[in-house]
């Protein structure tokens, strides 16, 4: 079988991938995990939903397989180091759901800067704008790229920073982003945007050397993994209230429970993993998965490399923290 489908996927696409190859369309199958890997054997291609996950358990079940798809942005169920070692390329639709993830951000942004008041000089309880506000970016992710634009069309001043990109790289003057150190970045902004991409040397990077240095009544977004947080400090900050509010789209399992510092911090917003999925971002992915997995299984027979790509189908630059040009 050529290709093996467990989350819905769009009729358009869907049609496509079987007038070129064998696919066996099984959404139940993320429901019965002993199935899913019996189902595996012969299998060349995947797309799996984030429920599924495909550890080296699986993978030994699947010894033919090249690929696997996913059409969310993240890659939490898919253990990306026993895919490299099997040699099955993880494809990712990290571009297709840009614009979606920059859409979200400046809709989180605009509501806590109104929904989020501060004293003015008069003394009012006052909400802020966009327009005029320094706005910080953490990680240089493609999602970058088109919220510089939107926020640039409000008016505002971009500065950034990402551990993994030189302050010379030309990819900084051409997204007309400000590359400056974190502390920099976190005593200037009104507003902080954080994308980076999670590697395990970044666990807990922001913390007690950053955050309480961050501006009074300080808004945040966070659409990447909240291991790059620490989380007694992102409470500090929020329970005494220098950093005025914070919306995270997902938080690891556990972190809200009692007896966690960030448990009752009512500043804290959390929404279910939903800046990446819109209408058209599931198409634009769906699509990106799709093609990719079809010039896979077209190739020519060669010893099997893993690559991982996003939706492009350009191959990302973990080096560069995710970032293409």
């Amino acid at each position: 079988m050529d290709v093996l489908i467990v989350e819905p996927l769009d009729p358009e696409v869907m049609h496509w991938l079987v007038a070129r190859h064998a696919v066996r369309y099984a959404p139940d199958l993320a429901r019965d995990p002993r199935a899913f890997r019996q189902a595996l054997y012969n299998v060349r291609s995947l797309i799996i939903p984030p429920s599924v996950a495909l550890d080296a358990d699986a993978l030994h079940h699947a010894p033919m397989l090249r690929a696997v798809g996913r059409l969310s942005a993240g890659a939490e169920n898919i253990d990306v180091d026993a895919c490299a070692r099997a040699g099955v390329e993880v494809v990712r639709p990290s571009n297709a759901t840009a614009a979606a993830e920059a859409e979200f951000i400046i809709g989180a942004l605009l509501q806590m800067l109104r929904r989020v008041p501060v004293v003015n000089a008069e003394g009012l309880l006052v909400g802020r704008e966009l327009g005029g506000s320094t706005v910080g970016l953490v990680g240089m992710t493609p999602t970058a790229r088109p919220l510089a634009q939107l926020l640039g069309a409000f008016g505002a001043r971009v500065i950034g920073y990402d551990p993994a990109v030189h302050s010379s790289d030309p990819l900084w003057h051409r997204w007309r982003v400000e590359p400056v150190g974190l502390r920099e970045l976190m005593e200037e902004c009104e507003a902080v945007s954080v994308m980076l991409t999670y590697f395990t040397r970044y666990h807990g990077l922001l913390g007690e050397r950053f955050l309480p240095f961050c501006r009074p009544n300080q808004v945040m977004v966070c659409i990447a993994p909240s291991s790059v947080f620490d989380e007694a400090s992102l409470a500090e900050v929020l329970g005494t209230g220098r950093m005025a509010a914070a919306w995270f789209d997902s938080m690891e399992p556990g972190m809200l429970e009692p007896g966690r510092p960030l448990h009752e911090i009512d500043t804290l917003q959390i929404t279910p993993r939903v800046s990446s999925t819109t209408r058209e971002s599931r198409v634009r992915s769906a699509w990106g998965v799709a093609r990719r997995i079809d010039e896979l299984l077209t190739a020519p027979a060669t010893r099997r490399e893993f690559r991982s790509t996003d939706s492009t189908d350009e191959p990302i630059d973990l080096a560069a923290g995710g970032a293409s040009g």
